[in-house]
């Protein structure tokens, strides 16, 4: 299984027409930081990206009802990222927003979240996937590529 990716962000902080540049560049980065070097449509066809353009007063902090902050939860399956994964991850995003939004501050205002899913709390097509589920579908694609 491929991860889910959601970016948050208020509708103003990006060019127009940018939602699939941001979308292919992340799950690129998601990718690679898990480790995968030639993604196939295995990893192309379901790693999901969903950009979520909020009203700018629906962005809030404690200094303002406006903030310019950027928001990316990246859902993972159970340890599909090592630390290294993790920092690279998180390094790449950071500069994906800056440099699609065009604003090389939004680095500092960018969050980024790392959750990796529990083991069988990954569903998809009425299955709950654990490393059980993981393994014999990885062996099915696998087995499917030497075809």
């Amino acid at each position: 299984m491929a991860p889910m990716i959601d970016l948050y962000a208020r509708e103003d902080l990006f060019p127009a027409g940018s939602d699939r540049k941001l979308a292919e560049e992340l799950t690129l980065a998601v990718l690679r930081a898990e480790g995968v070097k030639a993604p196939g449509p295995f990893h192309l066809d379901n790693t999901a990206a969903y950009i979520h353009r909020l009203p700018p007063q629906a962005v809030h902090t404690a200094a303002t009802g406006a903030a310019r902050t950027v928001r990316v939860q990246v859902i993972t399956p159970p340890s599909a990222l090592s630390r290294d994964g993790q920092r690279q991850l998180v390094k790449e995003i950071t500069e994906i927003v800056a440099k699609v939004g065009e604003d090389a501050t939004l680095a500092s205002r960018t969050w980024v979240l790392l959750t990796e899913a529990a083991e069988g709390g990954w569903g998809l097509a009425g299955t709950a996937f654990g490393k059980e589920e993981f393994a014999a579908l990885a062996a099915k694609a696998a087995a499917a590529r030497s075809k």
